[in-house]
C-alpha cells in the first residue's frame, strides 16, 4: 500500500511538471501555424467594411490587415515574438499579390522578410493581421500600442485609419 501511494504522488508531480510543457507547446504550434496559413502563392487582398472604420483592407480569409508604426512605410520590423502575435500576410514565389474590391493592384508589392520569404505590402506598407481577431471582420487591433508601436487598419487608397 504504501508503495501505491508513493507511486500515485509520483504521477501526480510528473503530470503537474509536463502539463505546462505541453501547454506551450500546443500554444507555439497553433502560432506557427497561423503564421504559416498566411503564406499563398498568390496573396489576396481586399476591402471589407468595419463599423467604426470603413472599409480597410483584409486577406482572403476576411481577416483585418495592419500596418505597424515602426515599419516606417518601407520594411518589416515585426519579426520574432511580435510576428507570432502579428502574423505578416506572406507571399511565397514570384507572383504578384492579387487585388479584391477596392484595393488597388498598383498600391501591392512585396518586402523582404528578416525571418525568410517575403512579406505582402500595400503602399509600401507591410502587412500583418492580428490574433486578437477570432473572426472575419473584427478589428481589435485597431489602435494598440503592441510589440514596441502602434497599429492601425489601412483603407483601400493606403492611408493609414487612425480614427474610430
Amino acid at each position: 500500500m504504501f508503495l501505491r501511494g508513493n507511486s500515485d504522488r509520483y504521477l501526480i508531480r510528473l503530470i503537474a511538471l509536463a502539463l505546462p510543457a505541453m501547454l506551450a507547446f500546443v500554444v507555439v504550434a497553433s502560432s506557427s501555424a497561423a503564421g504559416t496559413r498566411q503564406a499563398t502563392g498568390s496573396a489576396a487582398v481586399k476591402t471589407r467594411t468595419i463599423k467604426n472604420l470603413g472599409a480597410v483592407l483584409v486577406n482572403s480569409k476576411g481577416r483585418t490587415l495592419y500596418v505597424f508604426l515602426p515599419d516606417k512605410h518601407r520594411r518589416v520590423t515585426c519579426t520574432g515574438s511580435c510576428a507570432s502575435f502579428w502574423p505578416p500576410l506572406k507571399s511565397k514565389g514570384s507572383g504578384k499579390p492579387k487585388a479584391g474590391g477596392a484595393a488597388k493592384s498598383k498600391l501591392l508589392g512585396s518586402d523582404k522578410n528578416p525571418s525568410g520569404g517575403r512579406v505582402v505590402t500595400y503602399n509600401k506598407w507591410p502587412l500583418y493581421t492580428y490574433v486578437g481577431d477570432s473572426a472575419a471582420g473584427q478589428a481589435t487591433g485597431q489602435g494598440l500600442d503592441s510589440s514596441g508601436g502602434k497599429w492601425y487598419v489601412i483603407s483601400a487608397g493606403g492611408k493609414i485609419v487612425k480614427h474610430t
